[in-house]
C-alpha cells in the first residue's frame, strides 16, 4: 500500500500532493512541506489502499484520548 501526502485546508478541503511507496521519503517530503506551509494548512501522511481510502481516513472524526490523570 502506498503512502499519500495531503494538504488539509480549512473546511476539510483536501489536496493530494504526492504518493510514495515507502514511509521514509513520504515523511521527509511532508516535513519539508510543513516548513513552508501556511498557518491554516496541515500536511498529513496517510497509509491507504488508494487515494479515496486515504481521503476517507482523513475526514473521519476521531475521539480524543484519555487525559493524563485517569
Amino acid at each position: 500500500m502506498p503512502y499519500y501526502v495531503y494538504a488539509v485546508k480549512a473546511f476539510a478541503q483536501l489536496e493530494k500532493l504526492a504518493e510514495f511507496d515507502t514511509f521514509a521519503p513520504a515523511s521527509a517530503h511532508a516535513k519539508s512541506l510543513r516548513t513552508t506551509a501556511a498557518g491554516s494548512v496541515r500536511i498529513k501522511v496517510m497509509f491507504a489502499d488508494n487515494p479515496l481510502a486515504a481521503e476517507d481516513l482523513l475526514l473521519q472524526v476521531r475521539q480524543p484520548g484519555p487525559s493524563g490523570d485517569e
